[in-house]
């Protein structure tokens, strides 16, 4: 009787002494007063925990930072068919981040919650990836052969209906599978007789159950990789790198799914290890992610910048035309390619055949001709600054031979005229000069 008191005592101490045991087997680099569901990422005798959150982590800051690089990069989008797809590949980022959150969950040890999480959230995001993948698809399969794609709401709505078609069958898949009927733990109902319904957890579940959940999400995947192929044969080229971005991640994603699927479902039950279900599941997030950034996101972040040959072709042909001398002087030296008329070049001077400066009147040479001033300026100046020969010289022609109609005004005629008004200034302007500036009134 007091060995078997004895027994109860010892099998009784981890129980009423947690802290005790978790201290005594809390593996190296762990805290003793850690959570055991958490020791996998401290672990240092089993790496794959550190590695894959590192991992992991290293993913989230590069897919945050090509987020914001992809928003930023909005106002200096020239092309408006590669702005029209921005939203669908900012959702298409959100998808990626959100698997790299994932691999955390499949690294913590299962409970309620991480259970649930990895069933609901890794059909959704990875269904999220690839319905922007066939959205982008769709849109480049019109873009290949038009050279006009669909409006930029209609690939983000096509993408987010795809989406929800994966968000209803895992709520309604979760909930069977949670909610199962027999059991008398209690009822739902209001005591009518109705059935009784227990709790299930969402971690007792087989691994081919797990994998059939996700037909919808492989059937996505398969639509955007034979979707990426009719886009390498429309008659815009440029269009054909985008479609090799998508082939090339879809390829690597579909041999990502069947090594983890072949694992999952058959490799660790034939090596007896079902504790590396876990570490499967997490390996095919992060390299599935990682596929996703390295082969799509940069690839399409570095290209969304860069204008349509349609307006590079415009720049060449009217390039932005400065007004500097260098223009100038090559607009000069063209005109100057054309052949003169020797007629009219014996009459012109030598000096107006020497370039002249655009900036000002003085070209840095010695005048040759003394400043001559026109008949207008002479009229207006008045009479008294020099002779009637100098201010308009006579015509040299014959009056009579000009014709008897006097059609025109002789330029004497308009001398008398213009002496008669200088004689006789008016009375206002006479007034004016007889005035004193002491005769003005002050204020």
């Amino acid at each position: 009787m007091a060995i078997h008191n004895t027994l109860l005592m010892c099998l009784g101490l981890p129980l009423l002494f947690p802290g005790a045991w978790a201290q005594s087997h809390a593996p190296p680099g762990c805290s003793p007063d850690l959570d055991p569901i958490y020791y996998n990422l401290c672990d240092r005798s089993g790496a794959w925990g550190i590695v894959l959150e590192a991992v992991a982590g290293a993913g989230v800051i590069t897919t945050f930072v090509l987020t914001i690089i992809l928003v930023a990069s909005l106002p200096f989008v020239q092309d408006t068919k590669k702005r029209s797809l921005l939203g669908t590949q900012v959702f298409f980022l959100l998808g990626t981040l959100g698997l790299f959150c994932l691999v955390f969950a499949c690294v913590v040890k299962p409970d309620f919650s991480t259970c649930a999480s990895r069933r609901f959230l890794f059909g959704v995001l990875f269904a999220i990836c690839f319905s922007c993948l066939i959205a982008h698809v769709f849109a480049l399969n019109f873009l290949a052969r038009k050279n006009h794609g669909p409006r930029g709401w209609v690939i983000f709505t096509v993408a987010l209906l795809l989406t929800l078609v994966e968000v209803i069958i895992n709520t309604e898949w979760l909930i069977i599978t949670l909610v199962r009927g027999g059991g008398q733990a209690g009822s739902l109902g209001n005591g009518s007789g109705s059935a009784d319904w227990t709790m299930t957890s969402p971690c007792a579940i087989a691994n081919m159950d797990f994998v059939m959940a996700l037909i919808y999400v492989m059937l996505l995947l398969l639509g955007s990789f034979l979707g990426a192929w009719p886009t390498l044969c429309g008659r815009f080229k440029r269009w054909r790198k985008h479609g090799v971005f998508v082939l090339l991640t879809t390829s690597l994603s579909i041999a990502i799914w069947v090594v983890w699927i072949v694992m999952y479902t058959y490799g660790n039950k034939q090596h007896h290890s079902p504790t590396w279900d876990d570490p499967t599941l997490a390996i095919a997030l992060a390299a599935n992610a990682w596929t996703f950034v390295l082969f799509y996101v940069i690839p399409e972040v570095s290209q969304v910048t860069k204008p349509s040959p349609e307006q590079s072709y415009q720049g060449d042909m009217y390039p932005t035309r400065g007004v500097g001398y260098e223009t100038i002087l090559k607009e000069q030296t063209g005109q100057s390619m054309f052949v003169e008329n020797k007629a009219f070049s014996m009459d012109e001077p030598a000096s107006a055949k020497r370039p002249v400066s655009p900036y000002s009147g003085y070209n840095g040479q010695l005048l040759t001709s003394v400043y001559q001033p026109t008949e207008m300026a002479l009229m207006h100046k008045g009479p008294s600054e020099g002779a009637y020969d100098v201010i308009l010289p006579r015509a040299t022609a014959n009056s009579q031979v000009m014709g008897s109609a006097n059609s025109t005004l002789r330029a004497e005629d308009m001398y008398v005229v213009q002496s008669s008004q200088v004689a006789t200034p008016p009375k206002d302007s006479k007034i004016s000069q007889d005035q004193s500036p002491k005769s003005k009134t002050r204020w």
